[in-house]
């Protein structure tokens, strides 16, 4: 049997008796188990999970673990999600008992080291950021942006400035930032680009008014271009009244260069899984902590960590506080390794790692403007936008079938169709880690792509065991367990039977 039949046959591979591991003795009291729970949760036979030995068991599970990407394994040119590689110092250190084995509802006075470690980190992102108050809670980036409008609307509902519902987006922004606008109860307004890819400050300047509360702006924005007139743009705003967002999804491309409070922004959320090298994908996990101005800060999120003498502490005692966004106190683990990051690398470090993500982009886009057109001029920040739209016209070939194509070399594919101001954009960020040589291998790939037959690129992938699953279903209708609908089954509940009776459900 080989690697692909091992991994989707792995229930029909069951035989009555075989053994990977047999557990100990049940230490339940020996009272009847209706006693213990009520019936109905009590199932009447063993469940019809698959009899197999240990041999069986570790191929399967390294057969599936040998299909997966990671940063460890393949280049990720993956824009506007920075997927850099993750130092594995701080995996072990992370990973210390005295950190790891921490809970969450202990005694101040037993964690003072976790809290010393996160007041650090509160001081560092604060400096980094320009900005004098912050919170640690939020989970994510997309969360982060969330904390900051409850934020604003907190304070400008205690204002009395109940008039201001509108936040002013730039259509090159992250789709996140409308959604978020809408979930704090404000209406989006649309606030387009020139030709030039940065905010068209005649359209920002008719949209303002006195209902704007925030102008939200993404710096460098998604098009890996940095916002020259964000001077004015602030400016602009906080004649109005209204407040400065920074989406700080690309700070990896200014840290220590410049900061967004030095520039006017009022909030910001920081990607520590991004930008300070937290592994992150596939859904998490996540950490997007909020910078403000001093005016912002009794609304933040509460506890925040405070330091009395050389005591730590969780400060609750915040009337104003939006309250919380999510459990305990933020994702530790990425906290952690963010602080750890920060720590190894000082403020020399942290520009070093800017200016090389900025020249590493720079190169790339060079050598993929060979074959691909860049609609954007250059100089760019920590990534840039391609697109494909000449092979659509020539060859019919779109940017997903070049994205498909690129994972049979074994890459990840660049984002594909965003932002949505260009089309058919493949984007990229190949971030500071990767080599010169990485770099020109992708490249010449993507322009080996260019000249090759179209219906081999269109129906690429052709190494994987799924071609082109249906991404909308599979995201709208997702089966998240496996189903042993008719299965049959032996005097210990194995499954006896082949695969036309026992359905998989993915």
């Amino acid at each position: 049997m080989n690697n692909t039949q091992s991994t989707e046959l792995i229930f029909e591979m069951s035989r009555h008796g075989r053994r990977c591991h047999r557990l100990p003795a049940c230490d339940v009291p020996s009272k009847p188990a209706s006693e213990l729970l009520p019936k109905k949760y009590l199932a009447d036979r063993p469940p019809p999970l698959p009899e197999v030995g240990e041999i069986d068991l570790i191929r399967h599970y390294m057969n599936l673990s040998a299909r997966n990407m990671s940063i460890d394994t393949n280049f990720y040119p993956l824009g506007s999600c920075t997927m850099k590689y993750n130092p594995k110092r701080h995996e072990r250190i992370a990973g210390f008992p005295g950190f790891a084995n921490l809970h969450p509802l202990q005694d101040d006075d037993t964690t003072q080291g976790m809290l010393e470690l996160l007041y650090g980190m509160q001081e560092y992102l604060k400096e980094i950021s320009g900005l004098p108050a912050i919170s640690l809670q939020p989970a994510a980036g997309a969360q982060g942006e969330l904390t900051a409008l409850f934020v604003a609307h907190a304070y400008f509902k205690d204002k009395g400035q109940h008039h201001r519902t509108k936040v002013l987006v730039p259509d090159s922004a992250h789709g996140t930032n409308p959604a978020s606008a809408a979930l704090a109860g404000f209406e989006t307004v649309t606030v387009k680009s020139g030709a030039d890819g940065l905010v068209n400050l005649d359209d920002l300047t008719a949209k303002l008014g006195d209902d704007t509360a925030v102008f939200m702006i993404t710096n460098p924005n998604t098009l890996g271009l940095f916002e020259t007139q964000i001077k004015t743009i602030t400016e602009l705003v906080h004649a109005k009244g209204g407040l400065i967002y920074l989406d700080g999804a690309n700070m990896n491309a200014i840290l220590g260069i410049t900061r967004p409070g030095d520039f006017g922004a009022d909030m910001q959320h920081y990607n520590v899984h991004k930008t300070f090298t937290g592994p992150h994908g596939g859904g998490g996990p996540g950490s997007g902590p909020i910078t403000v101005r001093d005016f912002l800060a009794p609304y933040l999120p509460a506890p925040i960590v405070r330091k009395d003498g050389e005591r730590f502490y969780l400060d609750y005692q915040m009337p104003k506080s939006i309250g919380r966004v999510r459990s305990f106190f933020g994702t530790i683990g990425i906290l952690f390794r963010g602080y750890c990051y920060i720590r190894t690398l000082g403020p020399d470090g942290l520009k070093d790692v800017s200016e090389q993500a900025v020249l590493n982009a720079n190169y790339l886009r060079a050598r993929v403007s060979e074959g691909f057109e860049v609609p954007h001029p250059g100089p760019c920040m920590h990534e840039f936008v391609a697109t494909a739209r000449a092979l659509v016209r020539e060859k019919k070939i779109r940017a997903m079938d070049v994205a498909k194509r690129l994972l049979d070399y074994g890459y990840h594919a660049p984002t594909v169709y965003f932002p949505l101001v260009v089309p058919e954009a493949l984007m990229m960020e190949p971030t500071e880690t990767e080599s010169k040589e990485t770099l020109d291998a992708f490249a010449d790939t993507l322009l080996k792509i260019k000249g090759e037959d179209p219906e081999t690129v269109r129906t690429a992938p052709h190494t994987h065991v799924i071609s082109r699953a249906d991404e909308v279903k599979a995201a709208k209708e997702p089966v998240l367990r496996w189903t042993a609908k008719h299965a049959q089954t032996g005097p210990a509940g194995a499954v006896t039977a082949g695969p036309e009776v026992v359905t998989r459900e993915w």
